[in-house]
């Protein structure tokens, strides 16, 4: 067998343990969050209005609302196992000072996403179902299906949380070189049309309140990436100065 073909086996059984362990921590984080499966629904339900009523619609719903509940909060709980997984799937084929940035950041990955959810849960998420859900409620009173309202949230919060990557991005790729701070502050006006547009797609409800204040949120993550470009060329700057 040649090398290439070696290495390209060696590469695969590493990807093949990386994945093993990923889904055990999945599977160990969702059978934890089953056991308290009602109190992660509760917890979910509280943003919305007092006046709506959840429903279930199907004989099965119940179960398969608390296993996708279950299966979300399992992969949020497993999220560092499955990060240092990756990081250390695509560590070896990085070079020392990247190898360094990774690990730098690695943490700083985690709260981000973390914060971007607790954002979205505590600032977007009660104005957005309080807009959505009080809207015609003097026509006709809302009863709406657990499942739907639980995939909707669900989604809103990942992609905020998402959202929030955005200065941890920038900053490793001015660390390894690839972009400036005068760079990204060339682009800010781009970037401000398309905070307004993005705002626009993530934002559940069509008022320019809650609109603007997904854009702004956006606005002040690229601004705040910025920043840290800059301060971390001048920290280099000086750094090879002395």
């Amino acid at each position: 067998m040649s090398e290439a073909k070696t290495s390209i086996l060696g590469h695969l059984r590493e990807l093949r343990n990386r994945l093993i362990n990923s889904v055990i921590a999945i599977a160990v984080g969702t059978g934890v969050a089953f056991w308290k499966y009602s109190w992660l629904i509760d917890k979910l339900q509280s943003p919305a209005p007092e006046n709506v009523k959840f429903i279930y619609t199907k004989a099965a719903e119940g179960f398969s609302v608390s296993m996708r509940v279950s299966f979300i909060a399992g992969i949020v709980i497993a999220m560092p196992v499955i990060m240092y997984n990756l990081f250390m799937f695509i560590l070896p084929a990085l070079h020392t000072r990247e190898k360094r940035v990774v690990l730098l950041i690695l943490p700083w990955v985690l709260l981000m996403f973390f914060g971007g959810v607790l954002f979205g849960y505590y600032v977007l998420l009660p104005p957005a179902l309080n807009f959505l859900l009080n809207f015609g409620a003097d026509v006709a009173e809302y009863m709406l299906t657990l499942g739907e309202y639980v995939g909707f949230v669900t989604r809103l919060l990942l992609i905020v949380g998402l959202a929030f990557e955005l200065p941890v991005v920038t900053t490793f790729l001015v660390r390894i070189g690839v972009v400036s701070h005068r760079w990204l502050a060339n682009k800010r006006k781009i970037v401000i049309i398309l905070s307004f547009v993005a705002s626009a797609a993530i934002t559940p409800t069509p008022d320019a309140f809650n609109q603007s204040i997904v854009a702004a949120t956006l606005i002040v993550l690229y601004e705040l990436s910025i920043w840290l470009a800059w301060l971390m060329e001048k920290r280099k700057k000086v750094a090879e100065s002395t």
